[in-house]
């Protein structure tokens, strides 16, 4: 039989795919779950046994989630990026490593197809899709829901006419939870006036009084709070969402560009992922260069937008990468944040490399590295060409 890796997460559309292939298509059917920080132990458990039910050939679950910061995330650390100043890239980017970990797995267990089961509306067809003619070409791509164009009532009532009962009854909210964030999405999000209700949050407000964490970076990278050190930042980010959480920091609405050229709203909430970006922002403004920060933001905003739309394999993100991992070798220091009820401030931070050193002078007050003669000096050249640009314009 032709072997079938089937992205699975055991949702409707993703069982009716599993069926569908098997019963119909013919396929031998192996399903792959791709945790990328959102699933629990016992959620990967039930995943898989709601797979083997439906009769697949076999079923598989792979922990990403280090790959996935390794790969990713660090990287969206090092820019700052917030896609329209606002959305960490919560989804789009755990997207590519599950697509990454899919095309991978279909060359491991030599399959000739692979499948997923995104519909023909969103962004994530096309990540899953460019990735996998990119590193398995030559493999059939099944997408059932998008071709059939599939309603989610006609979906249940396939899988009952196979004899698979489903439970019809959907969410108020859809729920997508990951390392680097958690996605809401509701009827208030459906149209461009409304806010999520608190109800909505996965996360409730449980603190109300102010707390301070003190974030310790290394080379730009998250190593400690509080004091406290973790082997992977990894652990870090979420030892910092517990935290930060409880608050209901991070949570907002995203309106974006889809790949498809349409406009989308989705409500997140990322407490971890925005403090860690503010706060490391917040270091790095004390501890580089003027040309350094500009040239970042450029090209980090670049990066974001290419990755949200599924380009993470274009070697230019190699070279921007490399670019952001040598612009941190001097992001090393402690960020003290306080956090509150639905916000967070920055206090200030502690570096051994930080550019306002006093021995230099203070800002406003008084200059310890040359006289005000200096200054003059250097006022008149630097503004030399401009003035003479003047200078003819007025015919002197």
């Amino acid at each position: 039989m032709k072997k079938v890796v089937l992205a699975f997460s055991g949702g409707l559309d993703t069982s009716y795919c599993a069926v569908y292939l098997s019963r119909d298509l013919g396929y031998e059917v192996h399903t792959l779950t791709v945790n990328t920080g959102g699933f629990s132990a016992e959620e990967v458990k039930d995943i898989e046994a709601r797979a083997l039910r439906l009769g697949v050939s076999s079923h598989r679950t792979v922990d990403e989630t280090r790959n996935y910061y390794d790969q990713v995330i660090r990287f969206l650390i090092f820019g700052n990026v917030l896609k329209n100043s606002t959305y960490p890239l919560s989804v789009s980017a755990e997207r590519m490593s599950q697509a990454l970990a899919a095309a991978r797995y279909a060359r491991e267990i030599q399959a000739t197809a692979v499948a997923h089961g995104s519909t023909g509306a969103g962004n994530d067809q096309v990540r899953f899709d460019m990735t996998f003619q990119i590193l398995a070409p030559g493999l059939e791509i099944i997408t059932p829901i998008r071709d059939k164009k599939l309603s989610r009532e006609a979906e249940i009532e396939y899988l009952k006419s196979k004899g698979i009962e489903f439970n019809a009854a959907k969410a108020a909210y859809s729920i997508n939870k990951g390392l680097w964030g958690t996605s809401v999405g509701g009827r208030e999000t459906l149209n461009s006036m409304g806010m999520l209700p608190e109800s909505a949050w996965p996360t409730p407000v449980t603190k109300t009084e102010p707390e301070e964490v003190r974030l310790g970076f290394e080379k730009g990278e998250l190593r400690t709070v509080d004091g406290k050190s973790f082997a992977h930042p990894v652990e870090a980010i979420n030892y910092l969402q517990a935290k930060a959480g409880p608050f209901g920091i991070g949570r907002d609405i995203h309106v974006g560009d889809t790949i498809i050229g349409i406009k989308g709203r989705v409500g997140f909430e990322a407490a971890a992922p925005v403090v860690i970006i503010k706060a490391h922002h917040a270091l790095e403004k004390h501890v580089l260069t003027k040309w350094q920060l500009s040239w970042k933001d450029q090209l980090a905003q670049f990066y974001g937008n290419w990755l949200h739309e599924g380009q993470y394999l274009d070697p230019v993100m190699r070279d921007m990468e490399a670019f952001l991992t040598s612009s941190q070798q001097r992001v090393t220091g402690t960020v003290s944040v306080t956090l509150l009820p639905y916000r967070f401030q920055i206090n200030g931070i502690e570096s051994p490399y930080d550019l306002m050193s006093a021995k230099f002078g203070k800002y406003g007050e008084m200059n310890l590295g040359w006289t005000g003669e200096d200054v003059k000096g250097f006022t008149k050249i630097f503004g030399n060409q401009v003035a003479i640009y003047h200078q003819v314009g007025n015919g002197e």
